[in-house]
């Protein structure tokens, strides 16, 4: 990926927009960076008074608005909506959508960084290590449990709920298998405890029912837990 940048540190008001401006019309990433009040008026209307925010228009429309706590915006406006910057004073971007009728005003009495990308980015976001892997992991090597295993069903419903690998051992013994991608507590010892209590009744097994927790790792507690009701660990990374 490659990417031209422009970018000034402390411009001036009409530098800033300048650069604002032809980032929007070049279809470029732009951020801008300073001391700025935020107004929206659509279904509602709020207000946010002077303070240091980062605002990022990207070239789908959308505007985010964030301050220097958590992930969240305090105000963004979703992709489709269009952006115009003008000088009143200070540098004002803003943005509009028609349905429903919004809009978005970001005032900057002054701007410390003003940038614009031209970004290319044809990648979509690829997750590897899920549940689904592992769940794969085993389907492909039932080995990889025991010896012997045979999966049955996956998301087999219970009246406790969908049991993610149904299947039986060796010996014919129903097992079920609750999958977790990291290391887990004894939440999922409750909750695989529960499946197996479901399946026993379900299926009014005389020889009872195994239940298998598979994940990288558990914590010391949850180890003890699975030895108390009498459920397995197989320790296994997706």
């Amino acid at each position: 990926m490659t990417s031209d940048v422009r970018a000034r540190t402390d411009p001036s008001i009409e530098t800033a927009r300048s650069v604002v401006e032809s980032g929007l019309e070049s279809g470029a990433l732009v951020t801008i960076f300073g001391e700025c009040t935020v107004e929206y008026d659509g279904r509602a209307a709020s207000t946010l008074g002077p303070g240091d925010r980062h605002v990022m228009c990207k070239p789908d429309g959308t505007v985010l608005v964030h301050t220097d706590e958590g992930h969240q915006p305090v105000n963004w406006q979703p992709p489709g909506c269009t952006r115009e910057v003008t000088v009143d004073g200070g540098l004002v971007v803003e943005s509009h959508r028609d349905n429903p009728d919004e809009q978005l005003v970001v005032e900057f009495e002054a701007v410390e960084h003003v940038a614009a990308f031209d970004v290319t980015d044809p990648e979509e976001l690829s997750l590897s290590g899920t549940e689904e892997d592992l769940r794969q992991r085993i389907l492909d090597d039932p080995s990889l449990i025991e010896s012997g295993f045979i999966p049955l069903a996956t998301e087999r419903q219970t009246s406790a709920g969908a049991v993610d690998v149904y299947g039986e051992d060796d010996d014919g013994r129903a097992v079920v298998l609750e999958l977790k991608r990291r290391r887990v507590g004894p939440d999922a010892v409750g909750q695989l405890a529960r499946y197996v209590e479901a399946l026993q009744r379900d299926l009014h097994a005389e020889t009872g029912v195994r239940g298998v927790l598979v994940a990288p790792s558990v914590t010391d507690r949850a180890r003890s837990l699975l030895a108390e009701r009498g459920l397995e660990f197989v320790a296994l990374e997706p």
